[in-house]
């Protein structure tokens, strides 16, 4: 089996309108075993030579001995490296490789005497066997360590010519090894394909995630105005306002996970239904509602941001904006991503708590994290409106907050008291980015 390639693409458009590179992640959990089999078959080798070396005298034909252990010793020379990976060890070699185990055994009485093979003699490869039946575990599996293995069983019982105690517990005990690491190695596969698809569908999700925040932030927010305006106007302008409220029911479902059919007929009856109602359970101010929240200054691509400079655009004549004295630096992204998140809960104070509500804006540079607080004194959020907007698709504070927040790992809580307004603490850690490097923001 070859090493896993899982290639996860976290991105998107960079600054400039591009995709970027997806991102290869290379996995193998099989790489390390294919490393301790060939250590093991080297250091076997060397203990093996040692001791045929030493009882070399004890051989009938020491000659014989000394012959087969040259050649095994080539064979090891000249293909170490193929179990170094699971492309180099491939098939052909696995079984000459057996081969090489099995003739040594089936070699042994012809080079050794019969005494000394019944009083327990180790065979000429002694242990080195191991190594080849372990080599069809890992590349097969356990069904092809159960051939190899029996294959060596059958060598070391015509070697010893007798059902001897030891023979039956060295065969056993090479048998259930190679059986039993075989399916590890199954297993660690199977694993290892179902960690890949986790990674692409995270990918995948947070992909997606990313395109429903930015329509949000744009698609949404325009097809909103138009309807409202067009409903407010009447005429045609009433037709054009429909129409969008119809399309802008098909996207929210679209963003929220599943597709619905949007209303057909009714003029503004059915544009009206398609209102998104905000989170407070009142009805928004046509007037405030309108226009989303301006942009912030876009940073510069690469290199640290000052907060600062991105948030204090927001402030205006129902936003107060608090800031310290020092710059307040993050990475670009992540200034980029905090400032598009403060935008977006000014516009659910705008939407949801009434043109008459005031915003404060407060930034707290902490040594570890970068703070940033968002109050108004609105009517709040009733307990569960938030959960209830997910699931009928507004993803307002499902994306556009908490789902930069959470890719900045940083986090986003809110505090709201019914008639007492509502705070939204937004906290990004310092030294970090957005996931996929840098991500515009579209706005209306």
């Amino acid at each position: 089996m070859t090493d896993t390639e899982t290639r996860t693409v976290r991105g998107g458009l960079g600054a400039r309108g591009r995709s970027k590179p997806p991102k290869v992640v290379r996995m193998s959990v099989e790489l390390p075993l294919w490393r301790a089999l060939t250590g093991y078959r080297i250091l076997t080798l060397v203990y093996t030579l040692c001791l045929v070396g030493l009882s070399c005298r004890k051989y009938d034909h020491p000659l014989g001995a000394a012959a087969y252990m040259g050649a095994l010793t080539v064979w090891m020379v000249l293909t170490w490296r193929r179990t170094t990976s699971a492309e180099r060890c491939t098939r052909h070699f696995l079984l000459a490789d057996l081969g090489f185990a099995v003739g040594g055994i089936l070699l042994t009485p012809l080079v050794d005497s019969h005494a000394r093979i019944m009083d327990g003699a180790p065979t000429l490869p002694s242990i080195w066997t191991a190594g080849a039946v372990l080599g069809f575990a890992i590349k097969g599996g356990w069904r092809w360590a159960a051939v190899a293995s029996s294959a060596v069983a059958v060598a070391n019982l015509v070697e010893r010519q007798e059902l001897a105690r030891d023979t039956i517990h060295n065969v056993v005990l090479v048998w259930v090894a190679s059986v039993a690491i075989g399916y590890v190695v199954e297993v660690a596969r199977a694993s290892e394909r179902t960690l890949a698809r986790a990674l692409q569908i995270e990918a995948a999700t947070r992909e997606r995630e990313r395109l429903a925040r930015d329509i949000h932030d744009s698609v949404l927010q325009v097809l909103a105005m138009v309807q409202r305006r067009g409903a407010a106007i009447g005429g045609e302008a009433a037709e054009l306002g429909r129409m969008a409220g119809e399309q802008e029911v098909a996207l929210r479902a679209l963003v929220a996970g599943g597709l619905v059919s949007p209303p057909r007929g009714g003029g503004q009856d059915d544009a009206a239904r398609s209102v998104p109602h905000p989170a407070d359970g009142s009805e928004p101010d046509d007037r405030d509602a309108a226009a989303p929240t301006a942009p912030a200054p876009e940073p510069a691509d690469d290199g640290p941001c000052d907060v600062r400079a991105l948030l204090a655009p927001f402030a205006g004549a129902g936003v107060t904006f608090s800031e310290p004295g020092a710059p307040v630096v993050l990475p670009a992204a992540a200034a980029a991503e905090l400032a598009a998140a403060v935008s977006a809960a000014l516009d659910n104070v705008r939407v949801h708590a009434g043109g008459g509500a005031r915003a404060w804006i407060l930034v707290e540079d902490e040594p570890q994290a970068v703070i940033v607080t968002v109050r108004d004194d609105g009517p709040g959020i009733p307990e569960g409106r938030l959960a209830d907007a997910e699931r009928e698709g507004r993803m307002g504070v499902a994306l556009s907050i908490r789902g930069r927040l959470r890719d900045l790992g940083g986090a986003a809580e809110w505090v709201s008291v019914p008639g007492q307004g509502t705070e939204v603490e937004l906290t990004v850690p310092k030294g970090t980015a957005p996931e996929g490097g840098r991500r515009g923001k579209a706005r209306a």
